[in-house]
């Protein structure tokens, strides 16, 4: 008798729905290692699953990259008719996925941003987002990338029309210190929130603009114990994958 413990069906399952909806998620293929590395899964696992979904035309491999097959043109319906919900779900998936932290997706609503699609992070100590909770703009870093995204005109709106509380003692509220933060994150392309929304919580965000619209933003959340310049990094440079992603 075979000492292997049985395989799990429901994972390999799960596995399986989530490689295709990562590379269906990403315009320009993934390679097998960055797949491998995002969604946590082995990479001898990895080469027989990717080898059978292209065997079965549900992928299809251009050099190193791998891109949806015309397998998947049966099972799918117009790109057109997809939400946006539908696009970045597999991508915030992945964001929690790689890091494991809580990532989100953001949306401006007025002068707050919503949360549409969330995925908490799986440790003990993780800040929790709520599908459909709204924060005002200027605390959080998925808000400062958006209004930093947005055109000068609506941004003089903005001064103008809304109501910025401190949070927390870190918390910049000023139209000076504001406009400082937005200089910045245009320089840089993303920003880094320290304690300005919740104490103890380090917000990480990028924004995605398509055709000159502000689609919304991409963060992740992490308690200030854990964010050191390693993950800062390893944060940064998934959140700019999954903004070109959909972007």
């Amino acid at each position: 008798m075979s000492s292997q413990p049985p395989s799990n069906p429901v994972k390999s399952a799960m596995r399986t729905l989530d490689v295709i909806e990562y590379v269906v998620a990403h315009r320009q293929g993934a390679v097998a290692q960055e797949i491998a590395g995002a969604l946590g899964i082995p990479v001898s696992s990895l080469s027989y699953l990717l080898a059978t979904l292209a065997d079965r035309e549900y992928l299809v491999r251009e050099g190193r990259r791998y891109l949806p097959g015309p397998g998947l043109e049966r099972l799918r319906v117009a790109p057109a008719a997809l939400t946006l919900e539908d696009r970045v779900r597999p991508l915030v998936r992945a964001l929690k996925g790689e890091l494991n932290e809580t990532a989100s997706f953001m949306v401006r609503e007025g002068w707050e941003i919503e949360a549409l699609v969330t995925e908490a992070g799986e440790q003990a100590l993780r800040y929790a987002v709520e599908p459909g909770m709204r924060r005002p703009m200027h605390a959080l870093a998925s808000g400062k990338v958006i209004l930093a995204a947005i055109s000068e005109d609506l941004l003089t709106h903005y001064f103008a029309e809304s109501s910025r509380g401190a949070l927390t003692p870190n918390t910049r509220v000023t139209e000076a210190d504001l406009r400082a933060d937005v200089a910045t994150i245009r320089a840089l392309g993303y920003c880094i929130a320290r304690e300005e929304a919740t104490q103890g919580i380090v917000g990480t965000g990028v924004a995605v603009v398509r055709d000159g619209a502000v689609l919304g933003s991409f963060s992740v959340a992490v308690p200030t114990v854990r964010f050191d310049a390693a993950l800062q990094e390893r944060t940064l440079n998934a959140l700019r994958r999954a903004a070109e992603a959909l972007g």
